[in-house]
């Protein structure tokens, strides 16, 4: 990795995809053009069948038949070995199931460095750094079948992070997790990106969650990204949102039907219960006072 090129804060991911296509000849991405900076954490928003996971495996260099341009660090992803992206950037599947094989959590997270040519006390410290990571060290040992849904997940992420990943490609981390597993999963990677400056890329269609954790979104329909921004930017427009199957987060769209149904007088719509708790009182403060 060209470390210069980071200090000067270029792009990690550069993506410029004309076109793929689908073995049958069926289009799954067009026209899309995506940047994503050292250490941010982004998601990839879109409904079901949009092309997110598509994407994310073009991105990760498992797709390579496009049109276009994928850089990583600058270096057409193209022209590079699997050992030097996985040194890099790594995929956690939606299904952990499809990613995980060794018998217990330890010997799992050691195959990576293991096959990078990593000797024994460099893969024991880089587990170890890694199970610490994800909040499992205590489960070594355990067998990866007596794991919960959760659990399989980061182990899934400590793979990666063993392997020295500073690029996390993330599909649909939270699904299949109850409400508590989803919001402890985007602690973890909001950690991993805040304190370890590890940089995320998350394919979702949780609308819910995104406004609360990340910093930048893509919304993706029908393989192409229609619009890019901050949560606030890209939820701005209620209709856009429904034209491509995505709805407001529920506390926006319980602001947005008082404030255009009701006709009280807030002023924006907030995204999250702590933005959302603020506007009511204001609101409820100023007409007190007139």
């Amino acid at each position: 990795m060209d470390v210069a090129k980071l200090a000067m804060n270029e792009p990690r991911i550069t993506a410029r995809i004309e076109s793929f296509r689908y073995p049958d000849g069926t289009p799954a991405l067009s026209d899309i053009t995506l940047e994503v900076a050292p250490g941010e954490f982004c998601g990839i928003l879109g409904s079901n069948g949009s092309g997110k996971t598509t994407l994310l495996r073009l991105l990760d260099g498992m797709i390579k038949d496009f049109s276009g341009d994928v850089r990583l660090d600058g270096d057409d992803i193209r022209r590079l070995s699997p050992r030097q992206i996985y040194s890099r950037m790594g995929l956690v599947f939606q299904n952990p199931d499809d990613q995980l094989f060794a018998h217990s959590v330890y010997e799992d997270v050691a195959f990576g460095p293991r096959n990078m040519g990593f000797g024994e006390q460099e893969v024991a410290e880089r587990v170890t750094r890694a199970l610490i990571d994800v909040e499992m060290s205590d489960l070594a040992g355990k067998d990866i079948h007596n794991l919960s849904f959760g659990q399989k997940k980061r182990v899934c992420i400590a793979g990666l992070l063993a392997m020295g990943h500073g690029i996390l490609l993330l599909d649909e981390p939270t699904a299949g997790l109850d409400p508590m597993g989803e919001y402890r999963m985007m602690e973890l990677l909001t950690r991993l990106n805040r304190e370890s400056g590890v940089t995320i890329v998350m394919a979702t269609h949780s609308v819910d969650l995104v406004p609360v954790f990340l910093g930048r979104l893509h919304i993706l329909s029908r393989g192409t990204v229609v619009r890019s921004g901050t949560p606030e930017e890209v939820f701005a427009g209620r209709e856009d949102l429904a034209s491509v199957k995505l709805r407001l987060p529920y506390i926006a769209e319980l602001i947005h039907q008082l404030k255009t149904g009701d006709r009280l007088p807030f002023k924006r719509i907030p995204l999250t219960v702590g933005e959302a708790r603020r506007e009511i009182l204001d609101t409820f403060r100023q007409a007190h006072t007139t």
